[in-house]
């Protein structure tokens, strides 16, 4: 079979697949792309005996060309990027000499989702050891060849110096002598003093980690060379789009596909063969039609006439369960966290605030809807797709089409957007199973349409916040409700109630110093499938804490932000058990002793934010500015905001000025890049977007009508301070989004005197 490699890197890309233990980036059967990029297999497997592995992850030709790994996906958060620059700086590499490439869905690299902020925060140890290993290794290469000890040479910038003689060997030459070598023990954790061993660098020594570098993936997007989901394609493929249910887990009844059929291209109607699964990320039911190309398709898909079993989710209307999550929050629920005496606090109080807040269900709503194309033949599947987690859709498949995990590849192209949805390949299952069935490859395109009506969407939440405060505007105590359908409801519907994860998300993990505090959890049923959007749970709880925080500093009479860093408290490490929350805090899955709640490190960041703006700025009528702080996946992040509000509602975000302390900055552009992107997201989410459900269906089709936000919605002005910091790194993919709506709806009453305590505004602001 002829392949063609797609170039992913500013530089020349080494053109090779297979066969040392790696293969490229972006991988599309012949058929598309141009012409002088193919390769035959024969010239692939000569070229990769060059290559020497010197771990799972680095290989070096004998031009010295290293070839780094990135087992986790990309989708904009330059993963590629971040993790080849820890590994190069470890390395001891030319930059210039480094090509990125994409692996394939495999248990042997260790956890490949890309969810949860954790490509950088979880494996920065560990890119750090693969790459100081390779050093090693070189350098013992360099000393056997020399005849000389090992501690006397030095990996310097692609090359093993001999410091005492000054002779030199390139990488490229070394290559071959360093792969022979078991990779050398850790010098740091319990290793075998008699074993040969490696240290890490000084930070002191680094290179690139903490220096901006432009992505590596930029020119081929520019020039729209690079590869996506929605581009991969092979001979003899079809295009197949499914009309699913019209209600989560509706049946087909019957269905009528003569029509269809009847429509230039289409080759095959039929009926998904998806068996009894049903929940998780499972294939829904649905009729497929499979056609010559995506306009048949989809113009075959119009013709069906399918009777539905509609089933229980059919009465899902989202205005009545709005109403029934706020009457919940109205009343007492599950204690999840419990300090002080708040009845008592609350009965002396010399004043109280109650504020209810709601956020509607959030669609990913990603650039680029799913698509995979699979090919299954004799009893093997190979997947070309864009998906988070590679690995999981692989042992999936095994699974669902009940065959060897050996026999089943996922390979994973560039993902144009995800947000969380990409981490659920129901997609990737559906292209299989109809290869299966149908004995060719087919390629499952999903329409705009389809990825707003069959998304796993952010859970809709209602929340009440009651505040008791002193005769000076002190807070006494803080007593806060929320109600939503967990994510657990996708995986088992009998789920009530909020796991502690989703409740580590912005709410048990409350930093505010009161001496009373009570949080509680009410109960709520899914009838929608539910899953994890950037930010997750910390968009609502951002929003309402921080909102409310603002509304106690009004009530007070005090200054917005000085009175949020008194609700924050003195300078301190939070100490869980003393303040009163649970031994099951997640802690974004990192250990406490390395990443503790540090409010001397959301203050900075807030008192950053607010200098970035102007706080102190006086400002003519219509203008405000609003601030809040949080920290989420590890990282802490503020967001100022300055506003223009008109006599008739039009609203002007003027100026937004964006605090991030995230620990170690490994690339600080990237991180920019990311509480910028993490603004803008919120934006569109907060300005017009909510998912309605009527009658269990999705009300909403396209971007008409689930808008994001437009360029003159824009903010005119965005300034990103980070905070340097030698702290272990943190989450940047998501921590921009949960301080933004809370900041904006603040400014907007400093201008306007209006609170807006629902997502999204819509017309609040011309009521």
């Amino acid at each position: 079979m002829i392949t063609k490699i797609e170039n992913v890197s500013r530089r020349k890309v080494l053109k090779t697949g297979g066969g040392a233990g790696v293969f490229m980036l972006a991988t599309s059967l012949s058929g598309c792309g141009r012409k002088e990029d193919e390769i035959t297999g024969a010239a692939v497997n000569a070229l990769s005996k060059k290559l020497e592995p010197l771990n799972l992850f680095v290989s070096i030709n004998e031009q010295g060309t290293v070839q780094v790994l990135c087992h986790r996906a990309e989708m904009g958060q330059h993963a590629r990027t971040g993790m080849a620059r820890v590994i190069a700086d470890e390395l001891e590499a030319d930059w210039d000499k480094i090509d990125v490439l994409q692996a394939e869905g495999e248990a042997k690299y260790g956890d490949q989702n890309t969810d949860g902020s954790t490509t950088i925060r979880a494996d920065f140890m560990r890119l750090r050891r693969i790459g100081a290993s390779a050093r090693s290794m070189l350098e013992r290469a360099a000393a056997e060849t020399w005849g000389v000890p090992a501690e006397e040479c030095k990996a310097v910038m692609h090359e093993v110096v001999h410091q005492a003689s000054g002779q030199r060997l390139s990488y490229g030459a070394l290559a071959a002598a360093a792969a022979a070598f078991d990779p050398p023990a850790y010098e740091g954790e319990g290793f075998d003093p008699g074993a040969k061993t490696y240290s890490l660098k000084d930070p002191s020594e680094w290179r690139y980690i903490g220096k901006s570098a432009q992505i590596v993936d930029l020119d081929d997007i520019t020039v729209g060379k690079a590869v996506y989901g929605q581009d991969v394609e092979m001979p003899g493929m079809k295009i197949a789009v499914i009309e699913r249910g019209p209600v989560l887990y509706a049946k087909v009844k019957s269905f009528d596909g003569a029509a269809a059929e009847a429509v230039a291209g289409v080759s095959n109607v039929l009926k998904l063969p998806v068996g009894k699964r049903e929940g998780g990320f499972n294939p829904l039911v649905g009729v497929a039609v499979v056609a010559d190309n995506t306009w048949a398709a989809i113009e075959g898909r119009r013709a069906l006439n399918i009777e539905w079993e509609e089933g229980a989710n059919a009465d899902y209307d989202s205005a009545s369960y709005r109403a029934e999550l706020e009457a919940s929050v109205k009343s007492p629920q599950r204690v999840v966290r419990d300090k002080g005496d708040v009845d008592a606090a609350f009965a002396s109080a010399a004043q109280t605030l109650t504020a209810d807040y709601y956020v509607p269900h959030i669609a990913h709503a990603q650039m680029e809807p799913p698509a995979a194309l699979a090919e299954y033949k004799d009893g093997k599947v190979e997947v070309w797709t864009s998906t988070q987690n590679p690995q999981q859709a692989r042992l999936d498949l095994a699974d669902i089409l009940g065959v060897d995990y050996a026999n089943v590849r996922v390979n994973n192209a560039l993902l144009g957007g995800a947000f969380g949805r990409k981490s659920k390949p129901d997609f990737v299952y559906e292209a299989a199973l109809l290869s299966r069935e149908l004995g060719i490859p087919i390629k499952v395109i999903w329409t705009r349409e389809d990825d707003l009506h069959h998304d796993y969407l952010h859970s809709v939440s209602a929340q009440r916040v009651e505040g008791a405060m002193g005769e000076n505007g002190d807070l006494t105590a803080w007593r806060h409700r929320v109600t939503f359908p967990s994510i657990g409801t996708t995986f088992n519907p009998a789920t009530e109630e909020g796991s502690a994860g989703e409740l580590g998300l912005g709410f048990t993990d409350n930093p505010f110093a009161t001496p009373n505090m009570r949080l509680e959890n009410g109960k709520a049923k899914g009838k929608i499938r539910i899953g994890w959007l950037r930010s997750v749970n910390n968009i609502q709880h951002a929003f309402a804490v921080q909102s409310f925080a603002a509304e106690l500093a009004e009530a007070a009479g005090r200054d917005p932000k000085e009175y949020l860093l008194e609700l924050i408290g003195p300078d301190r490490v939070i100490d869980l058990a003393a303040e009163g929350l649970s031994v099951d805090y997640g802690n974004y899955n990192q250990p406490y002793v390395d990443y503790p709640i540090d409010t001397a490190r959301l203050k900075n960041v807030i008192n950053l934010a607010a200098d970035g703006i102007g706080w102190d700025s006086e400002l003519p009528a219509g203008r405000g500015m609003g601030i809040a702080g949080h920290r989420s996946f590890l990282s802490y992040v503020a967001t100022a905001i300055e506003v223009a509000v008109s006599d008739e509602g039009d609203l002007d975000i003027v100026n937004v000025h964006v605090a991030c302390d995230c620990g170690i900055a490994v690339n600080p552009e990237s991180v920019v890049a990311q509480m910028e992107g993490g603004s803008i997201f919120a934006l569109s989410n907060i300005l017009n977007s909510a998912i309605t459900v009527s009658g269990g269906r999705v009300d909403q089709n396209n971007f008409h009508d689930y808008r994001m936000a437009r360029m003159h919605e824009a903010p005119k002005n965005v300034g990103v301070t980070l905070v340097e910091s030698d702290a272990p790194p943190g989450g940047v993919g998501e921590p921009g989004t949960p301080p933004f709506a809370p900041a904006l709806t603040n400014a907007i009453f400093a201008a306007t005197g209006k609170r807006i305590r629902e997502l999204p505004i819509g017309d609040q602001l011309r009521a």
